[in-house]
């Protein structure tokens, strides 16, 4: 009990301090979501990504395992959320945004920061949390929105418009640099670092800006499965995974707690654009970040006893 304290109060109360800070922020001031997410998406994460990847020392085998880790546990998940759409009799429409709120875990704005204050900066890990991060931010834009319009022009330029994203680029150049073993001139390397530290302070604020707009309204019966498979059944799917695949040490830790982060913003973001259950999904978003605090600590103090 006294160590899940522990990690209760050093990893997940310093994140949720900064998120208050954001949510109370966004009640008195109503920042401008739209600019803050386009700063994270299109400046502050590719930095981020760019000089972790870059940083750190990761083999062709470790890079391929951790994308077949995803890959494969992402499918478990969606096959299992379809399971339960049959099962509550949901529309295509209210079925896709459950499914969604399942597969789509914050892997940026709260994966990085638990990742950086369990493993204390271990590039290492925190070069698994950012394959993972880039995955998920690949899955949510061609998938996550295929998935909610209908087929038309404007779907293609929708996956065409993600290979204009910079994080894709970043995420290619700070490993091909790295495996290359090319040094970067200082007049790029300081500044990319100065932006990789603000990424996590303004992910943070960002997200509870984001939660504070969040309403709550009645019927959460659905809500409640939901936050079962991301936050339960999700990271004991992991767990499953890691076992059969032999994976050990810090590379079984951190991928093990990346799976147990709360359902993604950008799911509620993605069902707003599209009119598609949008509440629904926000309340989502609210209690999965609420209740994540009790289970990824769990998950955290699991990660330590089992690897």
């Amino acid at each position: 009990m006294t160590e899940l304290l522990t990690i209760l109060i050093d990893i997940l109360l310093p994140i949720f301090i900064i998120m208050g800070i954001g949510y109370f922020m966004q009640k008195k001031f109503e920042l401008n979501l739209q600019t803050l997410a386009k700063l994270n998406i299109y400046f502050l994460v590719p930095g981020f990504i760019f000089v972790k990847l870059y940083e750190t020392e990761f083999s062709l085998r470790v890079f391929s395992l951790v994308i077949l880790f995803f890959l494969l546990y992402i499918f478990i998940l969606f096959v299992l959320s379809k399971i339960l759409i049959k099962l509550q009799g949901f529309d295509h429409a209210k079925g896709t945004t459950f499914s969604n709120s399942v597969i789509f875990f914050n892997s940026g704005n709260y994966g990085v920061p638990v990742n950086d204050l369990v493993f204390r900066g271990d590039p290492f890990a925190m070069s698994i949390q950012v394959i993972v991060l880039t995955m998920q931010n690949i899955l949510t834009f061609t998938y996550g929105i295929f998935a909610l319009q209908s087929v038309s022009v404007g779907k293609l330029k929708a996956l065409l418009g993600y290979f204009k994203m910079p994080v894709l680029y970043a995420m290619a150049a700070g490993i091909i640099l790295n495996i290359s073993n090319i040094s970067v001139p200082e007049f790029i390397w300081t500044p990319a670092n100065y932006i990789s530290d603000a990424m996590i302070a303004i992910a943070l604020i960002l997200l509870g800006a984001q939660v504070a707009q969040i309403k709550i309204t009645s019927a959460l019966t659905s809500v409640y499965f939901s936050l079962m498979l991301r936050l339960l059944v999700g990271p004991a799917i992991a767990l499953a995974i890691i076992f059969v695949f032999g994976i050990d040490g810090v590379a079984a830790q951190a991928l093990f707690i990346a799976s147990a982060m709360p359902t993604s913003v950008n799911s509620s973001v993605i069902a707003q654009e599209y009119n598609n259950h949008p509440h629904f999904a926000a309340q989502i978003v609210l209690f999965s970040t609420l209740f994540s605090a009790a289970t990824v600590t769990g998950v955290i103090y699991l990660a330590r006893v089992l690897f």
